[in-house]
């Protein structure tokens, strides 16, 4: 698993989930709204489920209950976990690496 990656590095985000379409659906649309309102337009937000993540991913986004899924379909990817579907914290820092141009970390376990 990488640590961290520049932010200025990645294009696509893909936010994964368990297999449905409500609560995560609604990160996805979160996340690209915070994206576009820090006026970042070079990032993709994808939606996949956790078990169709590629294994060249860079930044996977995940609930921390399946980051371990993650982990195992894209060992190389920087996992960033959260804990809220809304408004979690972790949305916010990955924005904001964007907008600095600085590095993506990886969190949780």
């Amino acid at each position: 698993m990488a640590n961290s990656i520049l932010a200025t590095d990645v294009n696509t985000i893909i936010l994964a989930c368990e297999a449905g379409m409500g609560s995560s659906l609604m990160s996805v649309n979160s996340l690209k709204k915070k994206l576009k309102k820090a006026k970042i337009t070079s990032v993709t937000v994808k939606h996949l489920p956790a078990r169709e993540v590629p294994a060249n991913a860079k930044v996977v986004v995940v609930h921390k209950g399946l980051a371990k899924v993650v982990r195992g379909k894209a060992p190389e990817a920087v996992v960033v976990t959260f804990n809220h579907f809304l408004n979690d914290p972790a949305f916010d820092a990955l924005v904001q690496a964007f907008v600095d141009g600085s590095e993506i970390t990886a969190s949780g376990e």
